[in-house]
């Protein structure tokens, strides 16, 4: 069972879709209460249905709030944000994923709510952040990552692919939680709670070090800038890539350091292409040969060959082989999906003194006088 580090945090969840329920889902994985405040008509995520492209039902809410309690409240109304205040007296945290002003406008901005509850963290998501000139702007994962220079060198050389899942709304959500949980260790010292300002654009930007120093190198003429097909990450170096096999299934190669580079020309009888591994990028002969040689067999035939030459390969998986797959199966992250009940999500990535991630409960409806009757103001 997951340990339960969190136990006796309280936590509101105002945001929506994925980003904001995905981070306090991972706080309910470490034992926080999370209640999740929904406005009437729900989080639209209830509506958004992936399988038909429709409005309705859809299996997304559940996934990504399992482990939650959930009400319904109206934030326009007298009532609604009476029980609002009560609930912000309690609580140890509470992320949002308005707009900015969005929150201020409904009466609860940073300052009021640090007058209600001056030992409470405030987690504010957003795409882009609180502030600059594109504070405002709409935006959705594709966008975000377009500002960070990411999705330029992302994809085939033709043109710029967006990555899957959406990487951007789980940063942020890490970072959301990352920034939480140091929060707390903090308001542990001080005894004074904090606001955070998380902006998923920010969350990937963070990550674009390696391109930006290679980009940096390029200026100063020690160097080609980032390019998608190109370089070593991106598709342009024969050690690096995904390959099609003859059933028409794929594997991945990702020999980069020298000896597993060698142990797969190795085992592919390719002694004579140990030394081309360094050849100028992109690598558009070499990677030919390599992908007629991969086009030679199935891929359980090249599973069977090269998982055990130790050459950094792997097959790559399709969603409907990961219950089976040995690794995944070991690792106990679809406890819930292998038990045959509704879809809780993934579990949570950490194994804890050697246990497996808890499954989930599924979300419960509630009402806010259930919360209010033990969700008591913090002394």
């Amino acid at each position: 069972m997951t340990a339960r580090f969190l136990d006796g945090i309280r936590v509101l969840d105002l945001s929506q879709f994925l980003p904001g329920p995905f981070a306090t889902q991972m706080l309910a994985d470490l034992g926080a209460d999370v209640v999740k405040v929904e406005p009437p008509r729900g989080d639209p995520m209830r509506d958004l249905n992936p399988i038909t492209n429709e409005r309705g039902p859809g299996p997304f809410h559940a996934a990504v709030n399992a482990g939650k309690r959930v009400l319904r409240l109206d934030l326009k109304s007298d009532q609604g944000r009476a029980a609002m205040e009560t609930l912000v007296g309690g609580a140890d945290v509470l992320l949002e994923s308005f707009r900015p002003g969005v929150l201020d406008r409904l009466g609860f901005g940073w300052p009021r709510l640090k007058d209600l509850n001056p030992r409470l963290i405030h987690c504010a998501l957003s795409g882009y952040g609180q502030t600059g000139p594109q504070r405002l702007w709409a935006g959705h994962d594709i966008n975000y990552v377009a500002m960070t220079g990411a999705l330029n060198v992302t994809g085939p050389e033709a043109a710029p692919q967006p990555a899957f899942p959406p990487i951007a709304d789980y940063g942020g959500a890490m970072q959301a939680v990352i920034a939480i949980l140091g929060a707390l260790v903090g308001r542990g010292k001080s005894g004074r709670g904090a606001y955070l300002d998380v902006a998923m654009a920010d969350a990937v930007l963070a990550w674009q070090a390696y391109g930006m120093v290679q980009a940096g190198l390029a200026e100063s003429g020690s160097g080609s800038a980032p390019a998608r097909g190109r370089d070593l990450l991106t598709g342009g170096a024969a050690c690096y890539r995904v390959y099609e096999t003859r059933d028409g299934r794929f594997v991945s190669l990702g020999a980069i350091e020298e000896v597993f580079w060698k142990n797969f020309c190795t085992a592919v009888g390719k002694p004579a292409w140990v030394d081309r591994q360094l050849e100028r990028m992109p690598q558009t002969d070499l990677i030919a040969d390599v992908e007629d040689l991969f086009k030679g067999k199935d891929r359980d035939d090249w599973d069977a060959l090269l998982v055990p030459a130790d050459c950094c390969y792997h097959p790559v998986l399709t969603y409907g082989e990961l219950a089976d797959w040995p690794q995944v199966e070991a690792r106990g992250l679809l406890a819930n999906v292998l038990a045959g009940q509704v879809f809780g999500g993934i579990g949570f990535p950490v194994i804890i003194d050697d246990a497996r991630p808890a499954e989930r409960p599924p979300a419960s409806e509630v009402s806010v006088d259930q919360v209010l009757a033990t969700w008591k103001a913090r002394p």
